[in-house]
């Protein structure tokens, strides 16, 4: 059977907030190449995520999934938390 499953997008970032229940907004960087100028630019682009377990803190380097529509403006789930951020002092 032709089963067609699309291949989901990943995208890594930092968690730069984590006051809603269950979800976390993240900050992902990319760069891209000015069409005129030709000198590379960082682009920023801040995307909620779903945290079902509230585990990322502010500073987590996290993985992110596309899925399905969980709410208005999340499309995203956290799959691990690659690596932990700095403990505020």
């Amino acid at each position: 059977m032709g089963e067609r499953t699309k291949k989901r997008r990943e995208w890594f970032g930092n968690v730069i907030s984590n006051k809603m229940q269950k979800t976390v907004v993240v900050a992902v960087e990319r760069s891209v190449v000015h069409p005129v100028y030709k000198k590379v630019i960082r682009r920023v682009t801040k995307l909620k995520a779903h945290d079902e377990n509230n585990i990322c803190k502010i500073g987590d380097r996290v993985k992110l999934i596309e899925t399905r529509p969980i709410s208005r403006h999340k499309h995203f789930r956290v799959v691990q938390i690659m690596e932990k951020g700095q403990p505020e002092t």
